[in-house]
């Protein structure tokens, strides 16, 4: 029997692949262009941002304005803003007098925007992509459909990174994007232990700790960092979040930009700095009746891990960098807070041709966040610390970088993207 052709739509200017806040971004942002047709594909059957992390009081690491469109266009109809004044809680917010929205909150206002653009295409799961030279056109496979445009935007995201330690390691083990989902039969171990140093880490510890004394488990809080960073947030500082700072950090020598990229990991990963306080704060709470069972071990690197399914336990062999001691901690419960890596979506295959790598093998991503031998076809969100700096993930710079995406779409600016906005002088 002759399989059916799959059905062919007509040619879009661009397919956004993936939906996270930076592709949902665009989308909000080429609404109202008329000029530009696009279809953004998702997988999930709706919009969810990190739901494992929503912990009760949890809020963003950047204020309200790092929404989809503010930077870009202030008075779009899909700003954060207009999300409260829609659900009727901006006086709240307002008299709240805090512009670091909640982590619920901005997943719903992420909800709210999604659920009125006509351009997003939910349960769409990307099979392959190829290209015809014929006609220029990229096609774009899911399941019974197929998608063609001129352009790509990819907004696949970072999927949880498992160090090679823990690879294919037995039991129950999480990683922190579905810490809410497990915590319950977490919290019903006799012993829990905690891998990592970001915001994420401190986050699940504090709240770990909060209940250690119902639940009478262990609690561990293993580090390979020196100490607890703070994120670094002084305004000098936030000047590097920037157009200027992308055009110096873009233009540095490629050996340059590693080895800034591997220095540069406090400006974005680091610790809120009230988070800190109130661990500490809870702890010397927590100790006033008597020594709470609790570990905090920093300079611990993670390099090697066993399970024995007999006894439900984790064996962790550690090494303490300073001094150059390697030892064991045993746990019931393992949390991974090892982050996030980019990882090049197998769909691409068989374009790979047409994309351009760096001598590491990384996506080699131009300063119009294109990565295309042409220079304007296939365009990259997130994924470029090595390339663009901390800006790559910050929300706050995802706006500038849909306005400069649009532009090239469009061969001409259409959003006004601002220049130079640093007081500091960042080159010679």
């Amino acid at each position: 029997m002759t399989a059916l052709p799959e059905p062919l739509t007509a040619p879009y200017d661009f397919i956004g692949i993936g939906l996270g806040p930076f592709n949902l971004g665009l989308a909000c942002l080429t609404e109202p262009v008329e000029e530009l047709n696009g279809v953004f594909l998702e997988s999930k059957p709706d919009f969810e941002w990190h739901s494992g992390m929503f912990l009760e009081g949890a809020h963003l690491q950047t204020p309200f304005m790092s929404d989809l469109v503010t930077m870009a266009d202030p008075t779009s109809p899909y700003s954060f803003l207009n999300y409260l004044k829609d659900r009727g809680r901006l006086y709240s917010f307002y008299i709240r007098e805090n512009f670091y929205p909640l982590r619920t909150e901005y997943n719903d206002y992420c909800r709210w925007a999604a659920a009125q653009l006509s351009s997003i295409r939910f349960n769409q799961t990307v099979q392959s992509v190829t290209y015809s030279d014929a006609d220029g056109l990229y096609t774009v496979r899911t399941a019974g459909s197929a998608f063609r445009a001129r352009h790509l935007v990819l907004g696949t995201g970072t999927p949880p990174h498992i160090p090679a330690a823990c690879e294919g390691l037995g039991g129950d083990f999480l990683h922190n994007s579905r810490y809410l989902q497990e915590k319950a039969a977490l919290q019903a171990k006799k012993s829990i232990t905690l891998v990592g140093s970001g915001q994420s880490a401190a986050e699940i510890y504090h709240d770990l700790l909060s209940e250690i004394d119902v639940h009478g488990y262990r609690l561990n809080w293993v580090t390979r960092s020196p100490r607890f960073f703070p994120l670094e947030y002084t305004k000098l500082t936030l000047e590097m979040t920037s157009p200027d700072y992308v055009d110096y950090f873009h233009a540095l020598p490629e050996a340059t930009r590693y080895r800034l990229e591997a220095g540069q990991k406090g400006l974005f990963k680091g610790i809120d700095g009230e988070l800190v306080d109130a661990i500490f704060d809870l702890l010397y709470q927590k100790n006033l009746p008597g020594l709470v069972p609790t570990r905090l071990l920093t300079n611990s690197s993670l390099e090697s891990a066993r399970y024995e399914e007999s006894t439900g336990t984790y064996t962790l062999g550690l090494r303490q960098e300073e001094q150059g001691r390697e030892y064991e901690l045993d746990s019931e419960g393992l949390i991974l807070a090892t982050g996030y890596r980019y990882t090049p979506p197998a769909f691409l295959e068989p374009v790979t041709d047409r994309i351009r790598y760096d001598s590491r093998g990384r996506f080699d991503v131009a300063r119009n966040y294109s990565i295309d031998t042409t220079g304007r076809g296939i365009f990259l969100q997130n994924a470029a610390v090595h390339t663009h700096s901390v800006t790559s993930p910050d929300l706050g710079m995802g706006a500038y970088r849909n306005a400069y995406i649009i532009g090239e779409l469009l061969g001409r600016e259409y959003y006004p993207v601002e220049k130079s906005v640093a007081f500091q002088e960042f080159a010679a």
